[in-house]
């Protein structure tokens, strides 16, 4: 359920832009982006809002060049979750959107929210098209209901193409990478063919530390945890990483650590081993928890830890 009336791409043409993947929260926008890349560089996790920064990623395929901008999932701001992280976080969404050649606006197979409608609410002054990507198709049991809704959704905005998709296991995929390149501008590349993300090793190392406790704790553990890489040293056969995990809570600490220090002995053992894949060597990870208390309501203090939109 494409606009094919006008086809924007012609071969022979050099193409770059800027695609914002955006969404409410656990529609599986940070999957979609590492099935893009064949790689993962954005977290995930079953766990809504897993996604806390801007995470771009470049995929070059030919003369066309997409830089695809994950962003964190824009949701409602709750009276008792009204913590700056938050604000960051939709922020950080917003600010996707602008000066973007091309949006990409997940929403989960055939339920729609009323977070679905404030993401619909941010793009009515966007002017870039936007591709409407429906996810998890995979997990539709009566396959007779998928075109019907398809139909109704083109009726609440004027959509540049409409895509049943699979995130998860890649299915139609493809098909939304064409969609996006039609809409892409004639441009020089802006990144070498083979660089993938503008994000550095150490930023990578801190989600993937995250990504490991959000996945065991789930919700034993509240928002309040982020990562700090106090020290990052790369001795080209093996890198040597200092993480250090900030909790709000004494109790928050003593679930990270877990009794006799098992929970953190795994955190710690799954995450090097996600470190080796993504960065091709050995790695040596030493974890450690701090209680830093007010840090995900403090703006100061998010900047001073990386939740910076500059």
């Amino acid at each position: 359920m494409s606009d094919t009336g006008s086809d924007s791409t012609a071969e022979g043409r050099v193409r770059c832009g800027f695609v914002a993947i955006v969404g409410r929260p656990n529609v599986g926008k940070s999957t979609l982006l590492n099935r893009i890349l064949g790689q993962k560089i954005s977290i995930t996790s079953r766990r809504p809002q897993t996604t806390r920064h801007q995470v771009m990623g470049v995929k070059t395929e030919g003369d066309s060049q997409a830089i695809y901008v994950d962003t964190p999932g824009i949701h409602h701001m709750q009276r008792d979750r009204n913590r700056a992280i938050n604000a960051f976080m939709n922020q950080a969404a917003s600010q996707a959107l602008r000066d973007v050649d091309c949006v990409v606006f997940i929403i989960d197979r055939s339920r729609w929210t009323s977070e679905d409608d404030a993401v619909l609410a941010k793009l009515e002054n966007v002017s870039a098209p936007v591709i409407l990507a429906v996810n998890k198709v995979d997990r539709i049991e009566d396959r007779s209901t998928l075109l019907p809704w398809l139909a109704e959704l083109e009726k609440r905005r004027s959509f540049a193409a409409i895509v049943p998709l699979s995130a998860r296991h890649g299915t139609n995929v493809a098909a939304l990478e064409e969609e996006v390149t039609r809409h892409l501008p004639e441009g020089i590349h802006f990144f070498p063919e083979d660089q993938i993300t503008d994000r550095s090793q150490r930023f990578l190392a801190a989600e993937l530390v995250r990504e490991k406790v959000t996945r065991q704790l789930g919700d034993e553990l509240p928002y309040q945890m982020t990562v700090e890489i106090e020290s990052f040293r790369d001795e080209g056969h093996i890198i040597h990483i200092d993480a250090l995990m900030l909790v709000e809570r004494d109790g928050q600490k003593k679930i990270l650590i877990g009794e006799k220090g098992e929970r953190i002995k795994k955190i710690g053992q799954d995450a090097r081993l996600d470190m080796e894949r993504q960065f091709d060597c050995k790695v040596m990870l030493k974890l450690w928890v701090k209680v830093k208390r007010g840090w995900s309501d403090d703006a100061r203090a998010l900047k001073s830890l990386g939740y910076d939109l500059e």
